[in-house]
């Protein structure tokens, strides 16, 4: 006991400052992207309450002829697509290879529904008198959502690239985690306008 006792403290040995802070997800610059998109959105939410304010009768009228199925189908496709992009995540960091193929797979054929979707809604605001040269209403509505579809048009665009990729065995798993972030955040977008346009309008 009185040798214990008479022992030197050691310092504990320092901890390396990628322990303190975590495994880096994806890449800076994709974060930054990230945030130029929740920026601009910001700013066109801004215009759509401006506008709902102004003239709120065209915002209730136009609503209750958008088509509350395609709102909820691309919400479907959004999500679980995001969720398929996890799932291909968890699957390389576990360097199940194999899984992470078809995960990443289904992550992209989900995906690519948005565009088929959001063409037959537009056949179908046509038919219901929605064009993009109505009120104020239609153009606010077509504006975020085709901004919207084109954000994850990149998405798609980047699935398709690093589908090919993680079948050939040949990808940077940061890669996948940034384009996996990136789909989550055009998630969140898609979430909010469903909910001015589709769902509490």
């Amino acid at each position: 006991m009185a040798i214990a006792a008479a022992a030197p403290l050691l310092p504990a040995p320092p901890i390396p400052a990628d322990a303190e802070r975590g495994p880096a997800l994806g890449y800076t610059g994709m974060w930054v992207g990230i945030c130029l998109e929740f920026f601009e959105f910001s700013v066109l939410f801004a215009v759509y309450f401006g506008a709902r304010v102004l003239d709120p009768s065209a915002f209730r009228d136009g609503a209750g002829r958008l088509s509350a199925l395609a709102g909820m189908a691309i919400t479907l496709v959004m999500v679980s697509a995001g969720f398929f992009m996890s799932r291909t995540v968890d699957a390389l960091r576990a360097n199940q290879q194999r899984a992470a193929r078809w995960w990443i797979l289904a992550a992209l054929l989900c995906a690519c529904l948005y565009p088929v979707i959001k063409y037959l809604e537009i056949q179908s605001n046509n038919a219901h008198h929605l064009s993009a040269a109505g009120n104020v209403f239609v153009t606010v509505y077509y504006y975020l959502t085709l901004n919207h579809l084109i954000h994850a048009s990149w998405g798609i665009m980047g699935m398709t690239w690093l589908t090919t990729c993680v079948w050939m065995n040949r990808f940077n798993q940061r890669s996948v985690e940034a384009l996996a972030i990136y789909w989550h955040a055009t998630d969140i977008v898609w979430l909010m306008i469903f909910s001015f346009f589709y769902a509490f309008v």
